[in-house]
């Protein structure tokens, strides 16, 4: 039993030194990683437009400045739709109305107010695929002064309809460009390229072609530009060997 005992001892001895020999020799020579970060980009051009406006209308009489609204706002419609645009694309929103009041003071202090009037705003909000047509006539909605409309225009936002499509192939493009680099690295080391260890996606930007628009941490997203450059990184890991 005694000669038992002592050849499990030595056994466990040796087993332990050679756990304790090898965890020694992997602290002493850890595996090597290459990390690279892969960019990937695209121009594109957007495909929908959003184009919103308004325009008031005022009166000490509620219902008087509610017909005149009601008569400029058949005017606007009849004005778009001439200049080819759908009238299911034109959304004309809920009415604003606002009670105007000139406040009065003696000797600095407030004493009340007196009743002006009613102005009553009526906004509007066209979205379309047709670029070209609504862009056309965001420039040319000044005519509507001629026919007594004082209309509000705000700038067109820009909009692309593929963007999840768009960022797949990015995606595979950043990953590509990593994986050149990677290889690039090992190879000017005397090394191979072993397995991906890790893939990480960064920030999705978009930007305005020729805006000198700077990128965000959050991640920038123009809407205020037609032509676009979308981009991606892609932060990859691999082991040499």
């Amino acid at each position: 039993m005694k000669h038992v005992s002592a050849l499990i001892f030595g056994v466990a001895i040796v087993i332990a030194a050679y756990f304790l020999g090898n965890a020694y020799i992997q602290r002493a020579n850890p595996p090597q990683m290459i990390s690279v970060t892969g960019l990937g980009n695209e121009n594109f051009t957007s495909d929908l437009i959003v184009w919103e406006g308004q325009f008031s209308t005022n009166s000490t009489v509620l219902k008087t400045a509610f017909d005149q609204l009601n008569r400029d706002k058949e005017i606007v419609r009849q004005y778009l739709t001439s200049k080819g645009i759908d009238v299911s694309s034109i959304i004309f929103n809920s009415v604003q109305t606002t009670e105007m009041r000139d406040n009065q003071y003696e000797n600095g202090n407030y004493v009340g107010s007196i009743f002006r009037g009613y102005q009553l705003i009526q906004t509007l909000k066209i979205e379309s695929e047709d670029v070209a047509l609504i862009e056309g006539v965001s420039r040319e909605i000044t005519e509507l002064l001629n026919k007594g409309v004082q209309f509000n225009s705000s700038p067109p936002r820009y909009y692309y309809t593929k963007l999840a499509d768009l960022k797949i192939e990015m995606i595979s493009k950043a990953t590509e460009d990593a994986r050149i680099r990677a290889e690039k690295i090992a190879e000017n080391a005397g090394s191979n390229l072993g397995d991906l260890v890790s893939a990480n996606m960064g920030v999705f930007q978009i930007t305005g072609q020729n805006s000198g628009e700077d990128y965000s941490w959050g991640g920038a997203y123009n809407t205020s530009s037609k032509n676009k450059t979308a981009s991606i990184t892609m932060r990859l890991e691999y082991k040499v060997k």
